[in-house]
Protein backbone atom coordinates (compact mmCIF):
# COMPACT_ATOMS: atom_id res chain seq x y z
CA UNK A 1 0.00 0.00 0.00
CA UNK A 2 1.46 3.02 -0.68
CA UNK A 3 2.25 6.11 0.65
CA UNK A 4 -0.77 7.82 -0.97
CA UNK A 5 -3.16 5.57 0.22
CA UNK A 6 -2.77 5.21 3.91
CA UNK A 7 -3.01 9.10 3.88
CA UNK A 8 -6.30 8.79 1.91
CA UNK A 9 -7.85 5.98 4.14
CA UNK A 10 -10.35 6.97 7.64
CA UNK A 11 -10.04 5.81 11.12
CA UNK A 12 -13.90 3.71 11.26
CA UNK A 13 -15.71 5.45 13.95
CA UNK A 14 -17.46 3.71 17.00
CA UNK A 15 -19.69 5.20 19.00
CA UNK A 16 -19.88 2.68 21.35
CA UNK A 17 -19.05 4.90 24.71
CA UNK A 18 -19.87 8.50 22.93
CA UNK A 19 -23.42 10.04 23.04
CA UNK A 20 -25.10 10.42 20.20
CA UNK A 21 -24.83 13.75 18.03
CA UNK A 22 -27.55 16.05 18.80
CA UNK A 23 -28.25 19.29 18.08
CA UNK A 24 -29.10 22.04 20.50
CA UNK A 25 -32.54 22.58 18.83
CA UNK A 26 -33.42 19.03 19.56
CA UNK A 27 -32.08 18.77 23.06
CA UNK A 28 -34.56 21.93 23.87
CA UNK A 29 -37.45 20.34 21.97
CA UNK A 30 -36.69 17.44 24.02
CA UNK A 31 -36.46 18.77 27.67
CA UNK A 32 -39.84 20.68 26.50
CA UNK A 33 -41.85 17.81 26.15
CA UNK A 34 -40.50 16.24 29.36
CA UNK A 35 -41.33 19.10 31.53
CA UNK A 36 -44.85 19.18 30.26
CA UNK A 37 -45.71 15.88 30.33
CA UNK A 38 -45.99 15.30 34.03
CA UNK A 39 -48.45 18.34 34.20
CA UNK A 40 -50.89 16.55 31.67
CA UNK A 41 -50.94 13.43 33.77
CA UNK A 42 -51.86 15.14 36.65
CA UNK A 43 -55.61 14.43 37.28
CA UNK A 44 -58.05 17.64 37.42
CA UNK A 45 -59.50 18.85 40.42
CA UNK A 46 -63.54 18.03 39.71
CA UNK A 47 -65.34 20.60 40.98
CA UNK A 48 -68.58 18.44 41.51
CA UNK A 49 -66.37 17.15 44.27
CA UNK A 50 -65.55 20.71 45.57
CA UNK A 51 -69.39 21.85 45.18
CA UNK A 52 -69.87 18.53 47.61
CA UNK A 53 -67.08 19.58 50.41
CA UNK A 54 -68.87 20.33 53.61
CA UNK A 55 -69.27 23.88 54.41
CA UNK A 56 -67.10 26.15 56.91
CA UNK A 57 -68.34 26.05 60.25
CA UNK A 58 -70.88 28.32 61.38
CA UNK A 59 -69.18 31.50 62.91
CA UNK A 60 -69.51 31.38 66.94
CA UNK A 61 -71.81 34.12 68.72
CA UNK A 62 -71.96 34.68 72.21
CA UNK A 63 -73.83 37.02 74.64
CA UNK A 64 -71.54 40.22 75.61
CA UNK A 65 -72.37 43.01 78.21
CA UNK A 66 -71.70 46.51 77.28
CA UNK A 67 -71.61 49.52 79.42
CA UNK A 68 -71.25 52.52 76.58
CA UNK A 69 -72.01 56.18 77.58
CA UNK A 70 -72.73 55.27 81.20
CA UNK A 71 -75.84 52.39 79.60
CA UNK A 72 -75.50 48.99 79.69
CA UNK A 73 -76.50 46.73 76.90
CA UNK A 74 -76.94 43.22 76.44
CA UNK A 75 -75.95 42.15 72.97
CA UNK A 76 -75.62 38.58 71.14
CA UNK A 77 -72.74 39.62 69.16
CA UNK A 78 -70.95 37.37 65.99
CA UNK A 79 -67.46 35.98 67.25
CA UNK A 80 -66.00 38.05 64.70
CA UNK A 81 -67.79 41.37 65.04
CA UNK A 82 -65.64 44.34 66.06
CA UNK A 83 -66.42 47.05 68.49
CA UNK A 84 -66.82 49.55 66.06
CA UNK A 85 -69.25 47.25 64.24
CA UNK A 86 -71.50 46.72 66.99
CA UNK A 87 -71.24 50.87 68.12
CA UNK A 88 -71.99 51.81 64.69
CA UNK A 89 -74.60 48.72 63.61
CA UNK A 90 -75.74 47.58 66.84
CA UNK A 91 -75.98 50.12 68.63
CA UNK A 92 -76.22 53.16 66.25
CA UNK A 93 -73.67 55.35 67.99
CA UNK A 94 -72.22 57.04 64.25
CA UNK A 95 -69.76 59.15 65.88
CA UNK A 96 -66.47 56.59 65.97
CA UNK A 97 -65.92 56.24 62.03
CA UNK A 98 -65.01 53.50 59.86
CA UNK A 99 -62.19 54.52 57.42
CA UNK A 100 -59.08 52.37 57.18
CA UNK A 101 -60.64 49.89 59.14
CA UNK A 102 -57.14 48.16 60.28
CA UNK A 103 -55.66 50.26 63.09
CA UNK A 104 -53.91 53.03 61.73
CA UNK A 105 -55.79 56.37 60.90
CA UNK A 106 -57.41 56.68 63.91
CA UNK A 107 -60.53 57.87 63.10
CA UNK A 108 -62.56 54.84 65.45
CA UNK A 109 -60.94 55.95 68.58
CA UNK A 110 -62.88 55.71 71.39
CA UNK A 111 -62.35 55.13 75.30
CA UNK A 112 -62.20 51.42 76.81
CA UNK A 113 -61.56 51.39 80.99
CA UNK A 114 -60.13 54.80 80.04
CA UNK A 115 -57.51 53.90 77.61
CA UNK A 116 -57.47 55.13 73.89
CA UNK A 117 -58.13 52.07 71.32
CA UNK A 118 -58.92 51.59 67.64
CA UNK A 119 -62.33 50.69 67.89
CA UNK A 120 -61.95 48.88 64.68
CA UNK A 121 -59.14 46.37 66.16
CA UNK A 122 -60.84 45.30 68.75
CA UNK A 123 -63.39 42.42 68.91
CA UNK A 124 -66.82 43.23 70.39
CA UNK A 125 -65.89 40.51 72.78
CA UNK A 126 -62.96 42.19 73.84
CA UNK A 127 -65.22 44.75 75.37
CA UNK A 128 -67.80 42.35 77.61
CA UNK A 129 -68.08 44.12 81.02
CA UNK A 130 -65.90 47.12 79.71
CA UNK A 131 -66.50 50.67 79.80
CA UNK A 132 -66.92 52.26 76.62
CA UNK A 133 -66.68 56.32 76.01
CA UNK A 134 -67.64 57.48 72.59
CA UNK A 135 -68.15 60.66 71.43
CA UNK A 136 -71.51 61.12 72.10
CA UNK A 137 -70.94 60.40 75.58
CA UNK A 138 -68.74 63.66 76.11
CA UNK A 139 -71.40 66.18 75.95
CA UNK A 140 -74.13 66.40 79.48
CA UNK A 141 -77.07 67.73 78.94
CA UNK A 142 -76.63 68.80 75.47
CA UNK A 143 -73.49 70.84 76.85
CA UNK A 144 -70.31 70.58 74.68
CA UNK A 145 -67.24 68.35 76.95
CA UNK A 146 -64.64 71.49 76.63
CA UNK A 147 -62.07 69.60 74.78
CA UNK A 148 -65.33 69.49 71.72
CA UNK A 149 -65.66 73.42 72.60
CA UNK A 150 -61.77 73.97 72.06
CA UNK A 151 -61.72 72.50 68.93
CA UNK A 152 -64.86 74.43 67.78
CA UNK A 153 -63.11 77.66 68.72
CA UNK A 154 -59.66 77.23 67.05
CA UNK A 155 -61.25 75.71 63.46
CA UNK A 156 -59.51 72.08 64.86
CA UNK A 157 -60.95 70.14 61.94
CA UNK A 158 -61.86 70.52 58.08
CA UNK A 159 -64.29 67.50 56.72
CA UNK A 160 -64.31 66.43 60.17
CA UNK A 161 -64.33 62.83 59.66
CA UNK A 162 -61.04 61.97 61.85
CA UNK A 163 -62.67 64.87 63.99
CA UNK A 164 -63.99 62.66 66.72
CA UNK A 165 -61.10 60.30 66.94
CA UNK A 166 -58.90 63.17 67.53
CA UNK A 167 -61.13 64.67 70.35
CA UNK A 168 -60.96 61.37 72.19
CA UNK A 169 -57.39 61.16 72.07
CA UNK A 170 -56.93 63.80 73.58
CA UNK A 171 -59.62 63.04 76.54
CA UNK A 172 -57.49 60.12 77.26
CA UNK A 173 -54.42 62.23 77.56
CA UNK A 174 -56.20 64.67 79.55
CA UNK A 175 -57.61 62.41 81.97
CA UNK A 176 -54.03 61.54 82.93
CA UNK A 177 -53.04 64.86 82.66
CA UNK A 178 -54.74 68.30 82.63
CA UNK A 179 -51.79 70.30 82.16
CA UNK A 180 -50.60 68.67 78.20
CA UNK A 181 -47.39 70.25 76.96
CA UNK A 182 -47.11 70.53 73.06
CA UNK A 183 -45.00 68.18 72.99
CA UNK A 184 -46.78 65.59 74.79
CA UNK A 185 -49.83 66.63 72.55
CA UNK A 186 -48.01 65.69 69.44
CA UNK A 187 -47.19 61.83 70.54
CA UNK A 188 -49.84 61.40 72.21
CA UNK A 189 -52.00 62.31 68.70
CA UNK A 190 -49.31 60.39 66.59
CA UNK A 191 -51.53 57.68 65.88
CA UNK A 192 -54.30 59.87 64.68
CA UNK A 193 -54.69 60.62 61.13
CA UNK A 194 -55.57 63.77 59.67
CA UNK A 195 -55.56 63.29 55.28
CA UNK A 196 -56.72 67.27 55.31
CA UNK A 197 -53.53 68.08 56.97
CA UNK A 198 -55.21 70.52 59.74
CA UNK A 199 -53.01 69.23 62.21
CA UNK A 200 -51.37 73.21 63.21
CA UNK A 201 -55.64 74.00 64.28
CA UNK A 202 -55.82 70.49 65.75
CA UNK A 203 -52.81 71.05 68.04
CA UNK A 204 -54.12 74.97 68.84
CA UNK A 205 -57.34 73.04 70.16
CA UNK A 206 -56.07 70.82 72.09
CA UNK A 207 -53.37 73.16 73.73
CA UNK A 208 -56.33 75.52 74.62
CA UNK A 209 -58.26 72.53 75.86
CA UNK A 210 -55.20 71.42 78.33
CA UNK A 211 -54.58 75.28 79.01
CA UNK A 212 -58.05 75.26 80.68
CA UNK A 213 -57.38 72.17 82.76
Amino acid sequence: MGKQEKKDKKPIEDHGNNPPNISRRSFLKGLGTTAISPSIAIPAVSLAAAAEAPPPAAVGEAWIQLNVNDKTHRLKVKAHWTLLDVLRKELGLTGSKKFCDRGSCGACTVLMDGKAVYACSRLAIEADNKKVLTIEGLSQGGKLHPIQEAFLEHDGMQCGYCTSGQIMSVKALMDKNPRLTQDEIKEGLSGNVCRCSAYPKILKSAMAAAQRG
